[in-house]
């Protein structure tokens, strides 16, 4: 009956979000404590930070279960922020406001739309800045010595004060990284290796009464407001860090965003997404917490776990605070040594090693600005990196596409094929489409491609044409395994025509060419065709 069919969905879809939100709460709340430390607002603000912006982002936010909270990026940037104005929180709390008021004041324009044409290097060489500064800063915490706010400090700082040593924290800071390296996927799947190292090494430390620094106190009671003064000049010192704070929450907001798109096959908008995490922000501001954005470790948690739908964020924020009103006591003691050994273990996943793999066979231009924004996030300013990263490579680009201009190749168009190509439509009702990848396909044409198979409904098989003589960049090899991962998940044959024989070697030596199957990679488009439409009458032989 249908009315059965309805309940049994809305039942499967609610114990999905429930299910959902108590693993993301799981994930998140050793995270938000570890972010709130490591920013210096204390874990106070990192765990009210998660609770506010999850909650109200989810409320004012896209149906996808969005899990909000403080993440690597911005924890850094706040860090950094914090340290410029001589580590007094409440100075930054204005900064925190207008950087949420730009979230939402961007969510009415069209840049959310930009940030799909940032090169991959830049993203990489960002996100890997970020994961090795999130564990250069966690080493003296994980000694027993005072933190620092910058990676050249902590290091400055461990050596010079290497013989103050606590054996105490080291000991659980050891432990910590055994169990959260160490524990194996299967278990990891059914409780997250951090919080089983938060339980085990937070009771090891009060069972033999080790001398270690702690959380200390965590508040039960909802954040007080505060109002902030204003003034012109204060504006004008704020505007660069608000600035800057807004572009990392945004942008890391709208990378999730994707990351969520691409397992539900869904399309959320960017618009709306930025204007809910502004809203919480807002509000994470005014009450003194965290500044955050949407985090993609939990969110695929969320959904892993069977979320549906933005109720689910809802479902994490008050799991958190049943952590706030019934196990504070518990939380106060939490070493900040296992925080260090979970963060660093963040800092770790946050490095790009799906790039380290194929990196030896990247093209010069992408190691240049890879290396450039990295070198810039680490030992300089993460916002001046990106744009930096971003500058390079348009001109890197400009100089291979003037390069290749130069020699005046000149477009000659197969009259034959066309009409072969033509046939196909006939005869095989579009089962069988050619797709022509003229050009360069770069960063920016690997973007608009992807975006075209959204309206390949009904095809079996895809024949993509690549004529270029030039070799793919790093963001063309991954929107290429992109392209094959959604045709796969669609049921649609991926076939490949490539013309060069140096292009089929760097696809040979990054793999991509098992991924489509060797034997679908073509030469020629007609022996393309002819395979696709042979393959095409056995099947509807078999289904006669």
């Amino acid at each position: 009956m249908p009315g059965n069919y309805d309940l049994q969905k809305t039942f499967f879809t609610i114990k999905g979000d429930i299910l959902g939100g108590i693993v993301a709460s799981i994930v998140a709340l050793p995270q938000a404590l570890a972010f709130g430390v490591v920013t210096g607002m204390g874990a106070n603000a990192g765990l009210w930070g998660a609770i506010i912006l999850c909650f109200f982002a989810g409320i004012f936010g896209t149906k996808l279960p969005m899990i909000s909270g403080p993440t690597g990026p911005v924890a850094i940037v706040t860090a950094t922020i914090i340290a410029a104005y001589g580590n007094n929180i409440t100075s930054v709390i204005p900064v925190f406001l207008i950087a949420a008021i730009f979230q939402i004041l961007i969510s009415f324009t069209n840049l959310p739309s930009i940030v799909k044409y940032v090169p991959y290097p830049v993203i990489s060489g960002f996100m890997n800045g970020v994961g090795i500064i999130l564990i250069l800063m966690q080493l003296n915490p994980l000694f027993g010595i005072k933190s620092s706010t910058s990676p050249y400090e902590s290091i400055k700082s461990l050596v010079l004060n290497f013989n103050e040593i606590n054996v105490d924290t080291l000991i659980l800071g050891f432990i910590t990284l055994l169990i959260v390296f160490l524990i194996p996927k299967r278990i990891n799947k059914i409780i997250p290796s951090q919080i089983i190292a938060l339980l085990l090494c937070t009771f090891i430390s009060i069972k033999f009464s080790m001398d270690v620094e702690r959380i200390s106190e965590i508040s039960i009671k909802f954040p007080s407001m505060i109002f902030p003064v204003l003034t012109y000049e204060n504006l004008i010192k704020v505007i660069p860090f608000a600035a800057t704070l807004a572009v990392i929450c945004s942008s890391e907001s709208m990378l999730t965003g994707l990351v969520a798109d691409s397992l539900t096959r869904e399309k959320t908008s960017p618009k709306k997404l930025l204007a809910a995490q502004g809203i919480g922000n807002v509000l994470c501001s005014l009450t003194g917490s965290m500044p955050g954005s949407a985090a993609t470790m939990r969110t695929v948690a969320a959904l892993s776990s069977g979320a549906s739908t933005k109720f689910s964020a809802i479902i994490s924020s008050f799991c958190l605070i049943s952590v706030v009103m019934f196990c504070s006591k518990f939380v106060e003691q939490i070493p900040l040594a296992v925080l260090a050994g979970i963060l660093i273990k963040i800092g770790y996943d946050i490095i790009d090693a799906k790039l380290l793999k194929v990196i030896r066979y990247a093209p010069k231009d992408d190691l240049y600005v890879l290396f450039l924004v990295f070198f810039l996030t680490v030992f300089y300013n993460l916002i001046f990196a990106v744009g930096a990263g971003i500058t390079l490579a348009a001109l890197l680009y400009a100089k291979r596409v003037a390069d290749s201009t130069s020699i005046g190749v000149k477009t000659i168009v197969d009259e034959e094929i066309s009409e072969y190509e033509k046939q196909l439509a006939d005869e095989f009702n579009y089962l069988i489409r050619v797709v022509h990848i003229n050009g360069q396909f770069f960063f920016g044409s690997a973007t608009q491609i992807v975006s075209q198979f959204e309206e390949i409904l009904g095809t079996k098989y895809l024949i993509l044409n690549y004529e270029s003589d030039s070799l793919l960049d790093i963001s063309a090899v991954f929107a290429l395994e992109d392209i094959i991962i959604r045709l796969q998940s669609q049921r649609i044959k991926a076939l490949l025509v490539v013309k060069n024989e140096k292009v089929y070697k760097q696809l040979k030596d990054l793999n991509i060419h098992s991924q489509i199957g060797e034997h679908n990679v073509f030469y020629k488009e007609t022996d393309a065709i002819e395979h696709a439409k042979m393959r095409v009458r056995a099947q509807q032989r078999k289904t006669q």
